[in-house]
């Protein structure tokens, strides 16, 4: 698999390579050269999920890794589903929760490391991130003990749930969290800027987990097949899927997943009060604006790192922008949504709220609906309860964590401090 660097498109590199560098020169997201097409789609839909997902991943990476290698990665990461819930007439969610840490980004986390493993070695490995909610979970879980990386997860201080801060911050070990006095893009400005600085990238052997890393980008693609596998055959060809957007890694995955032949045809960007991009999908003009903290958490990212992909979709022409729109949803629709659902006999919480009323905004009456459910319910227990009016339960996997003390530190956006935590915990020891 050859891949390119968006902003410097002289610098090429293979899977491997990306996979363990994270993020290119000039702070560039690595885009694949070439992008397979699928003829035969209905073959592919009928095969099993773990199958159906080597298949494409093997497809993608090309002769880096043989076919049983990938299966291997596959069958280790995917241990669990991504089941097509009916909510009503023609709509559907696609449960992406049902993972270790309740959030799509378990698919991800799990099949990066299970990759890092296996190409990286015995080699020692720093996986930098910064989270707005889910990733750090998911990272933090699928390499959790794993001897040979270590792990330094930033995260928004108090702009995340409690329980989303608990399933990563409380694991200790190679696990280090720290809490940041500002927002999610200070953040992941933060990780940025470590990977600017050769030294640090050199001395820290840094790398990525965020979706930046194409092997997480990879791995979500295998979801969107199995959305539409779940549809009976006669409702497979008109479909529009609602993608609740932060960072824009989850749609970038859906998008390109069109470009290999999945029969989708419309997505809408659904945000929260973090307008950036169905406001440039309106004007043409990118006004980034400061990030404003909503009960969709996950998505309070006013500069969406994976943007830059979608562009090139477009400029590199394997995608016509009509086939995406975008649709802002602010506190009182977000609740209005969860509302909706409850009545449907749905539970539901604030990320893919947003995604079904965008859906709902853009879904014609022949068509039939796919909104993302990014998360379990119960990760956002508070506002789902006082939204709805009713208890939650906690599934097992927050119920373990609920109790422990969060080992995380606190730090002001400063990279300087950054740096030198890195290396006092990290090089020196």
């Amino acid at each position: 698999m050859e891949l390119f660097n968006l902003k410097d498109p002289s610098q090429k590199v293979s899977f491997a390579e990306a996979l363990q560098i994270g993020l290119g020169k000039q702070q560039g997201l690595f885009f694949p050269a070439s992008i397979p097409v699928f003829d035969d789609i209905d073959a592919l839909l009928d095969m099993d999920f773990v199958s159906r997902s080597s298949f494409i991943l093997s497809r993608l990476i090309g002769d880096e890794l043989s076919e049983s290698e990938v299966q291997e990665l596959v069958s280790n990461a995917f241990e669990f589903g991504a089941p097509l819930a009916h909510v009503k007439d023609n709509v559907f969610c696609l449960e992406l929760f049902h993972g270790p840490t309740l959030a799509f980004k378990d698919f991800g986390g799990r099949f990066m490391a299970q990759c890092l493993s296996k190409i990286a070695g015995d080699r020692p490995i720093t996986i930098l991130t910064a989270t707005s909610g889910d990733t750090g979970a998911a990272v933090a879980h699928a390499f959790h003990g794993i001897s040979n990386i270590q792990v330094v997860i930033l995260y928004p201080k108090d702009k995340i749930s409690l329980l989303q801060e608990k399933m990563f911050a409380t694991l200790g070990d190679n696990i280090r969290t720290i809490a940041i006095n500002d927002d999610f893009d200070a953040c992941q400005q933060l990780v940025k800027s470590a990977f600017d600085d050769q030294q640090v990238r050199d001395d820290v052997h840094l790398n990525s987990a965020n979706s930046i890393n194409i092997s997480r980008l990879m791995a979500q693609i295998c979801y969107y097949f199995e959305a539409i596998a779940q549809l009976p055959v006669e409702k497979r060809q008109d479909v529009v899927i609602s993608v609740p957007s932060g960072n824009f890694g989850n749609l970038t995955a859906g998008m390109i997943a069109k470009v290999m032949g999945l029969p989708i045809k419309h997505f809408v960007a659904a945000t929260n009060l973090n307008d950036t991009v169905p406001r440039y999908l309106k004007s043409g003009e990118w006004t980034p604006k400061n990030t404003i903290a909503t009960m969709s958490n996950a998505m309070d990212v006013s500069q969406p790192n994976n943007w830059p992909r979608i562009e090139a979709l477009f400029e590199y022409n394997y995608l016509d922008k009509a086939c995406l729109s975008g649709c802002a949803v602010d506190e009182d629709y977000t609740q209005l949504a969860m509302r909706q659902l409850a009545q449907a006999g749905y539970v539901s919480e604030p990320h893919a709220a947003v995604a079904y009323l965008g859906l709902t905004k853009e879904l014609q009456e022949e068509q039939t609906g796919i909104f993302l459910g990014t998360a379990h319910p119960a990760k956002f227990k508070e506002s789902v309860e006082n939204v709805l009016g009713q208890p939650i339960s906690l599934p097992p996997e927050l119920a373990e964590c609920a109790g422990k003390e969060i080992l995380s530190i606190e730090m002001d956006n400063d990279f300087a401090q950054l740096k030198a935590y890195l290396y006092k915990e990290l090089v020196s020891r």
